[in-house]
Order: structure tokens, then C-alpha cells, then sequence
């Protein structure tokens, strides 16, 4: 198996389980060279995770070695640092979101068709056992056809724990770009795509005070709508009720359920790889627990890569591919849009369905 050399950019909060997995957990993937603009940073994962090279980004663009650029920046620099790998001929997977506006989503995918690249990026959650096993229900029409859902994610920010949450505040952030990913993400795997989208928005508080270190005390003037209440119309006519909020202190609300002529499925937390997954029938008298059909239960962030590795090899479109992630953009940038005239915006984009995980994959590879 030809394993896929990766330039790692960014060696941040998250980079920690990106390192893990790519260099020990999947076995299509080699870490070839990380970047950070804090030196300190990435001379601790090199050393940590066993990592050859310390290179500048520059230096990684010029590099014949590295097929993939994985960029893990804050979202402020993903579509800058997307555009110029993708000019210097890598593909490139990208932390969530693809970008931070429908106008620089669209030229990043028009960009990689060009060029015969491949490009995506995150949230790879859907790939996990918990969604896949949801989306084999779904399929097999446990619950007959799809005629609705909801999607909640609702906590009170970031700023108690996070040691530099300042960005969840700014442009660029708030819980639809920050969190939206992965609840519109695993919709859109389960249900197709959205149509028209339609939302109400607030900014609560107009300013947050950080208590985590190594910033405490620091007050944050807040940039961007913290309170998001939408609903969203897909292509097969189904309809979800969505709330993405910063605002609130605590909630008893599900993560995501889908809602069927049949039945109902609960999803598990669209945040995570594994489960629990409940359905409920028309005939049967409570939610029962089902044992997960797909691997991939831990966390296994990186899958998207791997299996953009994968695809590599095999000369097809990654799962996480850019059709999807530029649409999942385009749907959450579409509902601050429709927050502003209090109107349905309709969705230019579109994208199929990921393909269904097998069962049984390869260690290592997506096959």
C-alpha cells in the first residue's frame, strides 16, 4: 500500500489527535513534514509523533515529497493557505469550515477541478460508526422515507475552557461556522441536499469575559450572531428544524433525530466517531439501543484523510470531498444570510451523497 506524505500546517489545539492517527493509527498516511508559525509548538510534535521535517509552509509547497497539504489553521487562514497549496499542485484537506464565505468556497473548488486536484477537509465525523450506521438504516429503509429532522447544538461558548477562544467571537467564528459543520455535514450524508434555508440570529451578549488560562479576564467584544434559529428545506422535500447557539447555559435537547414515515432514528453527537444509535418503529414500543455496524468508533479524526489518500490511489473523489464541504458552507453562510432580511435563501451548490462506508474496511484505508 502506497502510503501518502503529508505536509501538516498548523500545530494547534486540535493538531494533538491529527498527529496520533496519521502516524499510528492509519497505514496509508505518513506525516513527511509539519509547519507552525510558533517554533516551539511544532518542535514538540515533531519530536512527540517521530515527524522527519520541520519545514515553512513555502518550503512545503516546493516540496516534490508531500502529496497532501493538511491545513488545521485557525479558519481565518483557510482559504489563503488552501488557495496557494492548491496553485503549487497538492491536494489539500482542510479544517473546518472550507472557507468563511460562499465567493471564496466556490473558487477554492473551481480552483482544485482546474488544476485535477483533490480538496476537502473536515469534520470527518460522518465517516464514524455512529453516523454510518445511521445512514445503513436510513438506506435500508428501517424507517421508511425521510420527511424531517433537527439538529441542536447548544452550549454557553468556549471561553471557560478553550486557551484562546478570542476567534469564536470574530468573524470567521460563532456556533453555525464553528460547530454547524458537523451537524449540516452529517444531514447532508443522511438526507442529500439542502435546497433553501431560512434562520433568525441575536448576539446575546455583547461581549465575553475569558476565565480559562492563560487569558483570564480578557474581555472579547462579540463580532458575530451567537444564537442561531433556522430550518432548512432538502432536495428530496424533507425539512429539519435547526438551533446553533453560543447562549445557552444548559439544554436537555437531542444532538440530531430523523424522522421518518416508519420511525424515528436518533443520532448520536455528530462531534463524535461512535454512538449511541436508537430507533423507534411504528411498531415497536420503545427506542431501542442498536449495535454499531461500522468500525470507526473512537477517534478517528484523520479518517478524512486517509481516505483522501485512498482515493489518491485509487484515481476517485474523496468522500469528504469539495462538493460536499463547499455546500455544507454554502448552507451555513446561506442561513447568516437569511438572518439579516428575515427571508429564505436558496442554495446555488449542490452535492450527492458521500458514499456509504463498507462494513468492513481495510485498516488503514477507506476501500
Amino acid at each position: 500500500m502506497k502510503k501518502a506524505k503529508i505536509g501538516f500546517l498548523g500545530c494547534g489545539n486540535i493538531s494533538g489527535i491529527y498527529f496520533k492517527n496519521l502516524t499510528q493509527t492509519f497505514t496509508n498516511t505518513e506525516v513527511y513534514a509539519a509547519a507552525d508559525l510558533i517554533h516551539e509548538r511544532v518542535k514538540t510534535k515533531t519530536e512527540e509523533f517521530h515527524v522527519p521535517h520541520i519545514m515553512t509552509f513555502e518550503q512545503m509547497l516546493e516540496c516534490p515529497e508531500i502529496d497532501i497539504i493538511l491545513n488545521i489553521t485557525t479558519p481565518q487562514s483557510h482559504y489563503e493557505l488552501s488557495k496557494r497549496a492548491l496553485e503549487a499542485g497538492k491536494n489539500v484537506y482542510v479544517e473546518k469550515p472550507l472557507s468563511l464565505t460562499i465567493e471564496q468556497g466556490r473558487e477554492l473548488v473551481e480552483l482544485a477541478e482546474k488544476k485535477g486536484l483533490l480538496l476537502g477537509g473536515a469534520p470527518d465525523t460522518f465517516m464514524g460508526a455512529g453516523i454510518q450506521t445511521c445512514r445503513k438504516f436510513l438506506d435500508d429503509g428501517i424507517i421508511g422515507k425521510p420527511i424531517g429532522a433537527c439538529a441542536f447544538m447548544v452550549c454557553h461558548g468556549h471561553e471557560s475552557w478553550h486557551p484562546g477562544p478570542e476567534f469564536y467571537y470574530k468573524t470567521g467564528g460563532g456556533p453555525m461556522l464553528d460547530m454547524g459543520p458537523y451537524y449540516m455535514t452529517a444531514l447532508v450524508n443522511l438526507l442529500g441536499p439542502v435546497k433553501a434555508v431560512a434562520a433568525m440570529q441575536n448576539i446575546t451578549f455583547p461581549t465575553r469575559t475569558i476565565t480559562s488560562q492563560p487569558k483570564f479576564g480578557t474581555v472579547v467584544n462579540v463580532e458575530v450572531p451567537t444564537h442561531v434559529a433556522g430550518t432548512m428545506r432538502f432536495a428530496n422535500d424533507a425539512i429539519a428544524t435547526v438551533i446553533m447557539s453560543f447562549d445557552v447555559w444548559a439544554s436537555q435537547l437531542p444532538r440530531i433525530e430523523i424522522y421518518g414515515t416508519l420511525g424515528t432514528i436518533i443520532v448520536p453527537d455528530p462531534n463524535t466517531f461512535g454512538g449511541p444509535v436508537l430507533v423507534k418503529t411504528k411498531n415497536s414500543p420503545n427506542f431501542t439501543e442498536m449495535p454499531l455496524t461500522h468500525p470507526y468508533a473512537e477517534n478517528s479524526r484523520g479518517l478524512g484523510v486517509s481516505d483522501m489518500a485512498q482515493a489518491l490511489e485509487d484515481g476517485v473523489k474523496n468522500r469528504a470531498n469539495c462538493s460536499l464541504t463547499n455546500h455544507v458552507l454554502e448552507i451555513m453562510c446561506g442561513f447568516g444570510i437569511s438572518g439579516e432580511p428575515n427571508k429564505f435563501y436558496k442554495l446555488k451548490s449542490t452535492c450527492k451523497r458521500p458514499a456509504p462506508l463498507p462494513c468492513d474496511p481495510i485498516p488503514g484505508g477507506v476501500k
